[in-house]
């Protein structure tokens, strides 16, 4: 074995009694065992939450959401669309309308987005997997149904045994302000098929009603809020998103699940990074305090060190036993902190 390597050891695994020196060791090694746990812990924590959420976006969002650089509103009839459609790796091509209503049940009234969404909206989401209550059923018999997020449920008082309707209230496209406030909305209603639950942030903000129901109601006269694609999990996203982006331009934004909620994942990147500069601040502290513990094992260690040089040894090879001795605290201070 190597001989500083070997002296190192005997003085890191010294069974002599405990002495000052030796506990400030014990220390110096506890310390980076705490700081390297809890670094692992926390990176650990928010790349779990990061996952999590990820999961639960993924449930409600398309994996590719097109929507206008300028305005709520776009035509999708381009020759564009037609192409992106019958790009390589996309698998669903879906029109929406998303538009801001009020809802009233009953006596309860409360504003929310309503979003009108084609048949195979359940195909490259996971929406019916949320169902909480009831069935998740946009049509039936020719008869329209809505799904409703858990919060606009709670906020509306709403129940699915009761026979009441949605009744939803919009502003006439167009149309100028008047006495007669009946005269400036639109108004339909839907019955509610069943509630869903993923997130506060979306629970309490959608109603999803089938896509004719929501033309019909914000009379988009063929114009769309996005275009949601559903896209082959084989297939490169990043390379079919730069691709779809091409064939657009400027004009329209085509954005990833990350990008469709991109300040949240920006927060929580931001607090990922923060908590790791904190922790590896703490463990640089912790290093400094070994630095200490190395000096006082140096002052104690004088008489082995005379009868080191006496014996023929040099300043570097005595450089080198403390410096194993260093990178030994360093080094099962970090491991025992992983493996905890």
């Amino acid at each position: 074995m190597n001989l500083p390597l070997f002296i190192a050891l005997r003085y890191l695994f010294s069974k002599k009694k405990q002495n000052i020196i030796n506990i400030i060791s014990g220390i110096s090694v506890a310390g980076i065992i705490v700081g390297t746990m809890a670094l692992v812990i926390v990176l650990s924590v928010f790349n779990g939450f990061n996952g999590l959420i990820e999961t639960f976006f993924s449930n409600f969002d398309p994996d590719l959401k097109i929507t206008a650089s300028r305005g709520k509103m776009f035509s999708p009839s381009e020759n564009r669309f037609e192409e992106i459609q019958n790009l390589l790796g996309v698998l669903h091509y879906a029109e929406v309308i998303e538009e801001t209503a009020l809802l009233k049940y009953g006596d309860q009234q409360y504003p929310a987005i309503v979003k009108g969404v084609p048949p195979n909206y359940s195909d490259y989401t996971s929406i019916d997997t949320l169902i909480i209550d009831g069935i998740f059923m946009l049509q039936d018999d020719g008869i329209d149904y809505a799904v409703v997020g858990q919060g606009v449920a709670y906020n509306l008082g709403l129940g699915l045994s009761f026979v009441d309707p949605i009744r939803i209230f919009v502003p006439k496209k167009g149309h100028q302000a008047s006495l007669n406030p009946a005269q400036s909305l639109n108004f339909d209603y839907i019955f509610p098929a069943g509630v869903f639950s993923l997130l506060e942030e979306i629970d309490s903000k959608y109603l999803i009603v089938p896509y004719h129901f929501a033309s019909r109601l914000f009379e988009s006269e063929n114009r769309v809020s996005a275009v949601e694609l559903g896209i082959d999990p084989g297939v490169n996203s990043k390379k079919l998103q730069k691709e779809i982006q091409g064939i657009l331009g400027d004009s329209f934004h085509v954005k990833n699940k990350y990008q469709q909620h991109d300040m949240i994942f920006r927060t929580i990147k931001s607090e990922k990074w923060a908590s790791y500069f904190i922790l590896v601040f703490i463990l640089i502290v912790a290093s400094f305090n070994m630095l200490g513990s190395l000096s006082m094992l140096i002052i104690d260690k004088k008489e082995d060190l005379f009868i080191l040089r006496s014996m023929g040894a040099d300043s570097k090879l005595i450089r080198k036993i403390f410096l194993f001795e260093g990178w030994l605290i360093s080094f099962f201070g970090a491991l025992i902190g992983a493996l905890l």
